[in-house]
């Protein structure tokens, strides 16, 4: 028997087959951005040339040239030495990550259990100022070409972006599970947050001070930082016990780098002149020298047990490693590899930077005596 049906329904059954086509085909796009580490709602995101330059085996162009690195003569050999402890607002308890903002002579630090971030000026050190609003201040990074200072308030599952003219709060970026490390790709003009029980890295617009997209990891995020010299967004993955390259230009994972050897990678710092990275183990009081041409690892040294901020000082090629167990390690590179300086045994010596055009090291300690103090010191 032969079926006919009215022109009418043929024309809806046509537009329902149309629009689960069209949905099967957006579930589609969906997954494969997920397979390659971006996140549904970073799909409406503006297409751009990829920019990262990571290899399986490098995250350093075959054409680019080494420039010649050469330590001052004048430049101090010693371990460090007091210079001053200059008092701190705010109570006694937790500091968190610190930014040297070299032009203006500025040190912005999180106040991690105050909510606040605390303005330090580096030539007269004295405290300028005291931010409030940052509940759960973590990760900070100072970005002059904005006049910004971003914050991550990982107790509002956000990021706070202080303007440096008036130190107000200008905007909050929101929707991110616990915002950690963050880096600035500056070409891009974006802003990367390790968003670390999310196991992702948040991208913001600079220019807009809104979430573009999120890109998900597979596992824990550790610290974030950006390599001029590759062009990539590297990322600890702490659960891992990888480093990953993200393309800043199209916000996804282009390679995953394994760190054997490590346990809970957690922070790192970058030599861009020498191709190499430096990153702690958390789990097993680790520090790792990774050759950033070849990926592989030059040398692993011992630190404090549980080691969390690094500070690298780029021309007196020294290293800084702060423990939760209150050790500073203090290192200088020779080659691919690294000799000791030192140690400091410090309470709650955890957080530590270092001032590029003095070469002075700060560590924000909570309790000195009852009250928080900056600690100032300089290599002898």
């Amino acid at each position: 028997m032969t079926v006919s049906f009215p022109r009418v329904a043929i024309l809806a059954i046509s537009v329902m087959i149309g629009a689960v086509v069209a949905c099967s085909d957006a579930r589609a796009r969906v997954d494969e951005q997920r397979a390659h580490g971006v996140a549904a709602e970073g799909a409406g995101t503006r297409a751009q040339q990829p920019s990262c330059r990571a290899t399986r085996t490098s995250l350093t162009p075959a054409d680019w040239k080494s420039p010649t690195i050469e330590i001052p003569e004048d430049a101090p050999r010693g371990a460090l030495r007091l210079v001053a402890d200059v008092p701190l607002p705010g109570p006694a308890n937790r500091f968190d990550y610190q930014t040297v903002d070299s032009a203006s002579g500025r040190l912005y630090v999180s106040h991690m259990d105050a909510g606040s971030v605390v303005v330090f000026d580096l030539d007269s050190s004295r405290v300028v100022a005291e931010v409030a609003g940052a509940r759960r201040a973590t990760g900070i990074l100072a970005v002059p070409a904005h006049h910004a200072v971003y914050v991550s308030a990982a107790g509002a599952h956000h990021v706070v972006v202080i303007d440096d003219r008036t130190l107000a709060i200008s905007a909050r970026v929101g929707d991110i599970r616990f915002p950690d490390g963050i880096a600035y790709a500056p070409t891009e003009d974006k802003v990367f947050v390790s968003d670390e029980s999310g196991e992702a890295d948040a991208v913001i617009d600079a220019r807009t001070s809104t979430k573009r997209s999120t890109i998900a990891l597979g596992g824990e995020a550790g610290n974030t930082h950006y390599d001029a010299v590759s062009h990539c967004i590297l990322v600890a993955v702490q659960t891992r016990s990888q480093l990953v390259a993200i393309d800043p230009a199209t916000e996804r994972i282009v390679e995953r780098y394994d760190l054997p050897g490590s346990d809970h990678p957690h922070g790192f710092a970058v030599d861009e002149p020498g191709r190499l990275a430096f990153v702690t183990g958390e789990g097993n009081a680790t520090l790792q020298v990774v050759d950033l041409r070849t990926m592989r690892i030059a040398g692993t040294y011992r630190v404090g047990d549980d080691p969390d901020v690094l500070a690298w000082d780029a021309d007196w090629r020294r290293l800084y490693v702060a423990s939760e167990s209150g050790v500073v390690s203090e290192f200088t590179v020779t080659g691919s590899g690294l000799r000791a300086l030192g140690e400091l045994h410090i309470p709650h010596a955890h957080s530590v930077a270092v001032d590029p055009r003095t070469h002075r090291v700060y560590l924000p300690l909570e309790n000195v005596g009852g009250h928080p103090v900056m600690r100032i010191l300089v290599p002898e």
